[in-house]
């Protein structure tokens, strides 16, 4: 084995324990049935976030793309990894700005121990109301001289609502993970979970008005599967 790695390092090719044979599983996320007329976030209770925006944009429930893609859903790995493994938190901080009076990304997920920084790019006066079960809740003026500040989530945990106290159509849903294998999708839609080991995973994707649904995938290594989910609004 020394000798292959050896080899294979003069001619040039790293080898990476853990990467070299890695897996991933991409797909698309997207949303099907009549979409619902959804109305203009209403901000004329305050001016200053009024002005931000030319038009008023959309309420965030139902964030769709071409061909209905589905914007603001969390895709993780349920089950299927290695029992007992741990995984440090990276150091590198997740960003949620409050710009234009909204919270930026609206979806977001970190791991537990990884920095957290909350931005106000707006500059003026808004508060962080996070509202979790497992760990510390905390409520966290932010007037327009703070451009940001800096908050740990230390216990894995699952979703919860953060809010804008001042300004209460502003919310985001956080995830804190015990694992690095998860993404949230932009309104392409798309998702890809990188550098798994060979397996069978349960896969989840979860929205927050359309629910949540799970698929098992096999990968072996180096091998890339596609999975697509498809969200329908919920019947009356």
């Amino acid at each position: 084995m020394k000798k292959n790695v050896i080899l294979l390092s003069l001619l040039g090719i790293i080898v990476i324990p853990g990467i070299a044979l890695a897996a991933s599983i991409s797909g698309k996320v997207v949303f099907n049935g009549k979409v619902p007329g959804l109305k203009p976030l209403d901000m004329n209770a305050d001016p200053m976030c009024a002005a931000h925006h030319k038009t008023p944009p959309m309420v965030e429930i139902l964030v769709l793309g071409d061909g209905n893609s589905l914007a603001n859903v969390f895709v993780s790995v349920a089950s299927g990894l290695p029992q007992g493994k741990t995984y440090a938190a990276p150091k590198q901080a997740v960003t949620i700005d409050q710009n234009g009076c909204m919270y930026i990304p609206h979806v977001f997920g970190v791991m537990a121990g990884q920095p957290v920084v909350f931005k106000n790019s707006d500059g003026i006066m808004h508060n962080i109301h996070a509202l979790p079960e497992k760990n510390r809740q905390f409520n966290a003026a932010m007037p327009g001289t703070l451009k940001e500040t800096s908050k740990m989530f230390d216990k894995a945990e699952s979703y919860f609502k953060i809010k804008c106290d001042v300004h209460p159509w502003m919310g985001a849903w956080a995830r804190v993970m015990d694992h690095p294998y998860f993404q949230v999708t932009d309104k392409k839609g798309i998702f890809t979970i990188a550098d798994l080991p060979a397996g069978t995973y349960e896969i989840e994707a979860w929205h927050e008005k359309l629910g949540v649904q799970k698929s098992k995938v096999t990968v072996g290594d180096k091998e890339s599967k596609t999975l697509n989910f498809t969200f329908t609004a919920p019947s009356k």
